[in-house]
């Protein structure tokens, strides 16, 4: 995450606390509420004014992790005898593109749609690509636990061997012949990248606005948009495996074993709220709860069961969804079990006449941003985990 961005995220929360403040205010009056938010507010206050102080430093000294670290953009601008970054040059060209409407284009080297002179809309520049990465990686989602393999083609296949195949070499003395070893089971994987995409709708005042802050926008959209879209994709090749009730926490400890110790030393139990809440209910015969943190870093939760301490990891209940009753456990391995496979190519096109839903952008006098990105999820090795559920509804009526 760049500094910038940065920024306005805190400006963003910011404005969301000072709302909050403003209700108890008109409300309530000045109760012990509405001093909890304003004490809020000085904090994230003096964390932007931070944030400044290390913009200005960067703008001077031509350094740091910042995106834009030298000449900063300035209402469109560079400073004055600065040299323009790649990223730079990438924001003014996308601003420039943006004013005139996305002109359709086929990126240098494209090869989604051989023999197209146009994918479908404007590609976006590759320094802007690696920040809607950024964005999109720097927000807890699931994308944290899968593979991910880097694309450039529209389709291919890889050929791997299953960790749970792995023999070993077999010992052999010096000069003599090597023995024969069971035949390796290999598999070949095939990936068909997906076009998958959006609308956005912006007010034509958009474009009056700086580079700079045309480029971001575009960057939190597509890279929010493209965490979301992962997490339903990934969810989707996860459900794909038949579903296991777990029923209680003799079925936790079942399915852990039974993922063998090829996978047990890198596995966790993932869940969202729901699970938390349940997993935060159970105690052992002395009262003790069996879910407590990790003494060696507090944050990360940790389940005993029987004679092991698996890793808790949990989502909000947005990112994993409840069905029902039913609340997810998926036990296992995920980097070993899922793959996702990323294209990194996003494309924009947009409309001042469509209409999408309940959006006019003629009658409302919008401009639509149409944003695709492209990729694909498969299985990986679909024994490195266990697709479980808890269902409440049962365990209620059992208890």
């Amino acid at each position: 995450m760049n500094l910038k961005q940065k920024k306005y995220d805190l400006m963003n929360t910011r404005k969301g606390l000072l709302d909050e403040a403003k209700a108890i205010l008109m409300k309530d009056g000045q109760t012990e509420d509405y001093t909890a938010k304003m004490a809020e507010v000085d904090k994230l206050n003096s964390q932007i004014e931070a944030v400044d102080a290390l913009i200005a430093q960067e703008e001077k000294s031509f350094g740091g992790g910042d995106p834009v670290p030298e000449g900063s953009l300035k209402g469109g601008a560079l400073g004055s005898g600065a040299e323009e970054t790649g990223y730079q040059k990438a924001v003014k060209a996308f601003a420039a593109a943006a004013r005139a409407g996305f002109p359709t284009q086929k990126a240098a080297g494209d090869m989604m749609q051989e023999g197209v002179n146009a994918d479908g809309g404007y590609a976006v520049p590759e320094d802007i690509v690696t920040a809607i990465i950024d964005r999109r990686d720097s927000k807890e989602s699931l994308l944290g636990e899968v593979r991910i393999v880097k694309v450039k083609n529209k389709s291919g296949r890889r050929t791997f061997k299953k960790r749970s195949q792995h023999t070993g070499f077999a010992t052999v003395a010096e000069a003599a012949k090597y023995g024969k070893v069971a035949t390796p089971q290999f598999e070949t994987l095939s990936y068909e990248i997906e076009k998958r995409g959006g609308y956005l709708p912006v007010t034509a005042e958009l474009y009056e606005d700086s580079d700079a802050d045309i480029a971001m926008l575009a960057q939190e959209w597509l890279g929010d948009e493209a965490r979301v879209t992962a997490n339903k994709e990934i969810l989707a090749v996860i459900n794909a495996k038949a579903a296991t009730d777990l029923k209680d926490l003799d079925g936790i400890l079942k399915a852990w074993v039974g993922l063998g110790s090829a996978f047990r030393a890198t596995s966790k139990l993932i869940t969202n709220d729901d699970g938390l809440l349940w997993l935060g209910t159970l105690k052992d015969q002395n009262g003790r709860y069996l879910l407590t943190p990790n003494p060696a870093e507090p944050k990360q939760l940790q389940l005993c069961v029987g004679p092991y301490v698996l890793p808790v990891k949990t989502y909000d209940n947005d990112t994993v969804p409840t069905t029902g009753t039913k609340v997810p456990m998926v036990i296992g391995d995920l980097n070993e079990g899922v793959v996702y496979w990323d294209r990194r190519s996003f494309s924009v096109k947009l409309s001042d006449t469509a209409s999408v839903g309940t959006l006019n952008a003629f009658e409302q006098d919008l401009i639509l941003w149409r944003g695709s990105l492209r990729d694909d999820c498969t299985k990986w090795d679909e024994d490195a985990f266990i697709n479980g559920y808890i269902d409440t509804a049962a365990v209620q009526a059992a208890g």
